[in-house]
C-alpha cells in the first residue's frame, strides 16, 4: 500500500502512533508532503525517524525551505556565522520564521552533532517538490502547498519550487478535467476548507487535502492512494 501524511510539524507522538496503526510492512511505501519540523515539541527527533525510514518519499514544505535557507550547509549556515554580519532583510525573515515555529527546530538542531545536522541537511536538500503516483487508472499529482498559476498544459516540472510549496490552493475550482486525476496536498489545514471544519481530509473538485491541523490540536492523516481510506490519530495542541 501506499500511504501519504504530511505537516507532522514535530508531533513526534502522534507520527510514532499513526505509522504503529499503518504497520507498514516491506512492500508499503509512505510519502511525506513536507513541513516535518517546526511549530511542535519533537520536530528533530521526526526527522531523525525519517531520514533512516526505508520505502519513503519526501517532498520539501516551506517550512524545510526556510531551515534549510537559515541553518543548512548550503544556505546562510547561521549556526556558524555571526548575525550582525548578515543582510538585514535575513535577519528579519530569520525572526519571522522563529516566530512561525522554528525556535524549537533551532533550539533542538544546535545540540546535535555535527554529523547529525550534516545528516539532516543532507536529507533535506536532496528532497523533491513534488511527485507523481499512477495506480489503477487513477493519477495522483503529489505537492505539499498547491501550484501556483496553474494551467492544466504545464508540467510540474516546469513549476518554480516555491510555486509548488508556498501557494494557497483555491479548493472550489477542479484544475485537471480528467475527473480521475487528483492533487494532493498539505499546508492549508483542513477546517479552514471544510464547511464544517472538521479535522478532517477534505475530498472535492479533484482535491484531496490532507493537512488536518495535529499540531493546532486536530488530526495527524494518513490516506491510503489504492483504497482511499484515511487512518486518523487524534492531535493535542502544541501551540
Amino acid at each position: 500500500m501506499k500511504y501519504v501524511i504530511s505537516d507532522i510539524h514535530g508531533c513526534y507522538r502522534e507520527y510514532m502512533a499513526l505509522l504503529h496503526q499503518l504497520c507498514l510492512s516491506e512492500n508499503d511505501h509512505l510519502y511525506i508532503l513536507g513541513d516535518a519540523v517546526d511549530k511542535g515539541p519533537a520536530p528533530i527527533k521526526v526527522m531523525q525517524d525519517l531520514i533512516h525510514r526505508k520505502n519513503m518519499t519526501y517532498l520539501l514544505g516551506n517550512h524545510d525551505f526556510l531551515f534549510c535557507y537559515f541553518l543548512g550547509k548550503n544556505g546562510l549556515n547561521l549556526t556558524e556565522k555571526n548575525l550582525a554580519a548578515c543582510d538585514p532583510e535575513d535577519i528579519w525573515d530569520f525572526q519571522t520564521w522563529l516566530k512561525d515555529g522554528g525556535i524549537t527546530t533551532a533550539k533542538q538542531y544546535m545540540h546535535l552533532s555535527p554529523g547529525e545536522r550534516t545528516a539532516i541537511c543532507t536529507f533535506l536538500e536532496n528532497a523533491g517538490f513534488y511527485h507523481v503516483i499512477k495506480d489503477s487508472g487513477k493519477t495522483f499529482l503529489l505537492v505539499h502547498a498547491g501550484i501556483e498559476g496553474f494551467r492544466e498544459d504545464k508540467p510540474l516540472k516546469n513549476y518554480h519550487p516555491l510555486e509548488l510549496i508556498c501557494t494557497r490552493t483555491d479548493y472550489t475550482k477542479r484544475y485537471y478535467s480528467d475527473p480521475d486525476t487528483f492533487v494532493i496536498t498539505g499546508h492549508t489545514p483542513t477546517p479552514c476548507i471544510r464547511e464544517d471544519e472538521q479535522a478532517e481530509v477534505y475530498i472535492g473538485n479533484g482535491h484531496i487535502a490532507i493537512d488536518c491541523g495535529c499540531v493546532y490540536g486536530g488530526k495527524l492523516a494518513a490516506y491510503c492512494i489504492e483504497t482511499g481510506e484515511v487512518i486518523y490519530v487524534e492531535g493535542r495542541s502544541s501551540l
